[in-house]
């Protein structure tokens, strides 16, 4: 399989081109060239199959040949050896129509863990292989950050440099990235958001002169390889739901980079039956504003108890974009869009993307509601982003594109991860898992930057 840029205008890569380059030289976001189909019979099968083997079958087309099939089958498990739960994403009913898929077993206890394991270990092969050696250079709103360290420190050729923004993720999240303390590992706390963090990323990528030759690997989700991880747990428990033809699913992803749901819609273009993608978002609601109004507009960050969803530009936006253009007019878009901050799209593309997509945001005060009424209702502990998604899922139960079918909320985090939000809420105070109990009295190591790009280049050049 090739991938080309949703640009147009860049080379189009081969599968281990893609996971090494990233963002297209074009300032697209390379995606395949067309989708695998699976019927319904292909996707009743699979509820026969343990996570791993699903996995394989879902996601073997993209790889082609390669990855021979063994040393790709022994990828996959390495993957997924560290999740504490033996089905990795379990699913909880929370009432007779809605579920839980929870995404939060993995070593850092959130739904990134699925892609940058997956990630990790792909670029352990491609650099051994390559004889290669580059430099992990990534942006984190609270949890791509310690996922992309735990995924990707056993990388004898990678040097990994991140950037979150300083006091703005929660202590826990912050303390999975900066007590990882190795020699390939750099935490960069930068003074601004998440943005400003995931903006000087891009102009990195984009002047790599810095980096005496080597090169820049993204382990943001503009990288394709983390999407297509994802891909797979919709079809997981898709297959185990019964989806098909006449009992379709709707999902409730928790969103902020766009990258989650958009796995979701590409599930759905392969063959998954699913009716709508629910985009569920804080009070930073560019996504809902876009879908229900086309304004698709930045405006000033607004801190939130949900960190990680703490983002007014959605990178994976432009890939759903793609999807509905096809065409150079949307490189136009964009380049309009980072000139002015604001774009819209033609009433038919919108109303095409209206059917497959549902938003809702959520504030902060509905947020702790929600935590409480669930752990009262069901005994089950939210997080704040998994409370926006149930949230999501509840509203759109009551609306008139609910078609009685199962609604199912994307759990993307452990809720000890954010134990003051749930103590705000009133439930009782979430407990690190046992493998993480001595988190809050480690060693920490990161150094502050301010948002100066030439600093923070300066700081990964001398330590290359």
């Amino acid at each position: 399989m090739k991938f080309i840029s949703t640009r147009l205008s860049a080379p189009v890569l081969s599968f281990e081109e893609v996971v090494l380059q990233g963002l297209a030289n074009d300032g697209g976001l390379y995606v395949p060239e067309f989708l695998p189909q699976f019927d319904t019979k292909k996707i009743s099968d699979m509820k026969k199959m343990d996570y791993e083997e699903l996995f394989f079958e879902i996601t073997r087309h993209f790889i082609d040949s390669e990855i021979d099939e063994k040393t790709y089958r022994e990828i996959i498990k390495k993957s997924y050896r560290n999740f504490s739960h033996s089905a990795i994403a379990p699913t909880k009913q929370l009432s007779y129509n809605h579920f839980l898929l929870e995404l939060f077993h993995g070593p850092t206890l959130a739904f990134k863990d699925f892609a940058l394991q997956f990630l990790g270990n792909l670029l352990d092969h491609f650099l051994q292989k390559r004889g290669e050696k580059i430099v992990i250079i990534g942006a984190t709103s609270g949890d791509t950050g310690s996922a992309a360290i735990q995924g990707c420190m056993h990388c004898k050729n990678a040097q990994i440099f991140i950037l979150h923004p300083k006091n703005k993720v929660s202590d826990v999240q912050r303390r999975q990235m900066t007590t990882v303390i190795v020699g390939n590992v750099f935490n960069i706390a930068l003074e601004g958001n998440f943005d400003d963090c995931q903006a000087m990323v891009k102009k990195m990528f984009a002047d790599q002169s810095f980096l005496h030759g080597k090169r820049a690997v993204a382990v943001n989700s503009i990288n394709f390889a983390r999407i297509l991880a994802q891909i797979v747990y919709y079809f997981y428990v898709g297959a185990r739901l019964g989806a098909d033809e006449k009992h379709p699913l709707s999902f409730a992803v928790p969103s902020g980079n766009f990258g989650d749901i958009y796995a979701g819609f590409l599930a759905k273009k392969m063959g998954l039956s699913v009716n709508k993608l629910i985009i569920a978002t804080n009070a930073n609601d560019i996504l809902v504003r876009f879908l229900n109004a086309n304004d698709y507009r930045k405006e000033n960050m607004i801190e939130t108890i949900s960190p990680s969803m703490n983002i007014q530009v959605s990178s994976n936006f432009e890939r759903l974009l793609f999807d509905y253009h096809k065409s150079p007019k949307l490189a136009q878009l964009m380049r309009e869009f980072e000139e002015s901050g604001s774009l819209k799209v033609s009433d038919e593309i919108l109303r095409n993307i209206q059917k497959d997509f549902a938003a809702f945001s959520c504030d902060d005060e509905t947020t702790k509601k929600i935590i409480k009424e669930f752990f009262d209702k069901t005994g089950e502990t939210l997080d704040p982003h998994s409370a926006i998604g149930v949230y999501a899922a509840d509203e759109f139960i009551k609306s008139e594109d609910y078609r009685d079918e199962l609604v199912v909320s994307l759990a993307t985090a452990h809720p000890a991860k954010f134990p003051n939000a749930v103590i705000d809420a009133g439930a009782p105070k979430p407990q690190l898992p046992h493998f993480l109990k001595g988190l809050m009295k480690r060693k920490e190591k990161f150094v502050a930057i301010e948002n100066d790009l030439d600093e923070v280049k300066k700081f990964i050049a001398e330590r290359l």
